[in-house]
């Protein structure tokens, strides 16, 4: 999937805030989990994400969804990775 598509669903979808995000080479950011739901478009490179007890590893054009209170844990290889995340913040 190509950004300008990209970004149209997300606004489709209510996804209010959408930042452009770089993870250095070799990076790894530990089980965590987001207050928001979150979609990503990878630009460049790869990042795995490890998520109840399954890893799947995405490269640029793949996209993936992530609800808001999922653990999962991020790690990128050596060529680092780009992103771009769109989030949705839950309704009160």
């Amino acid at each position: 999937m190509d950004r300008t598509a990209f970004e149209a669903e997300l606004r489709e979808q209510g996804y209010g805030e959408v930042v452009d995000r770089r993870m250095t080479a070799n990076a790894l950011n530990p089980e965590h989990a987001h207050e928001f739901d979150a979609r990503l478009l990878v630009l460049e490179g790869a990042m795995t994400i490890a998520s109840e007890g399954q890893e799947r590893t995405y490269r640029a054009g793949d996209t993936f969804s992530m609800t808001a209170g999922c653990r999962h844990a991020e790690q990128c290889g050596p060529e680092g990775a780009r992103y771009l995340a769109g989030r949705r913040y839950p309704k009160a």
